[in-house]
């Protein structure tokens, strides 16, 4: 069962306040990955403090760099359940995670962090793997 939209409305805006995209339906989700443009990242936002204390913030925080994705969208686990899964079908080999972070190239998974690779760091930490694919793919 989905969480309540009232619960999760805040965590949402602080990704699209800062510019991100959200694909809340499995339509959605395959407009945007079947129209790649250039360098993509995904993030799978989530309710957990993780996704709170480090996953968020370390978007907004990396996205201020110069170099950066084209676009960046983002589905709500726990939220929007189809789009959800058809994300993660695009990169099936990977165990479910949330919160993630994909980063796609011409279409391309080229780079992935997982929950266990947010959650025992903090912000800065995550954010600076995230300038660093950036300074990399983009």
């Amino acid at each position: 069962m989905p969480y309540s939209p009232l619960l999760i409305k805040p965590f949402r805006e602080e990704l699209t306040e800062s510019g991100v995209t959200e694909l809340i339906t499995a339509d959605s989700v395959d407009t945007f990955m079947k129209n790649p443009k250039g360098v993509d990242m995904v993030v799978m936002n989530s309710v957990c403090g993780c996704a709170a204390g480090m996953a968020r913030p370390a978007v907004r925080l990396a996205l201020e760099n110069n170099k950066k994705p084209t676009r960046v969208a983002t589905v709500f686990a726990g939220q929007d359940l189809e789009a959800t899964a058809r994300m993660r079908s695009y990169f099936a080999d990977i165990p479910p995670s949330s919160p993630s972070i994909a980063i796609f190239k011409d279409g391309e998974l080229v780079y992935f962090i997982p929950k266990h690779r947010i959650e025992s760091r903090d912000a800065h930490a995550v954010a600076q793997d995230l300038i660093s694919a950036f300074e990399e793919f983009c």
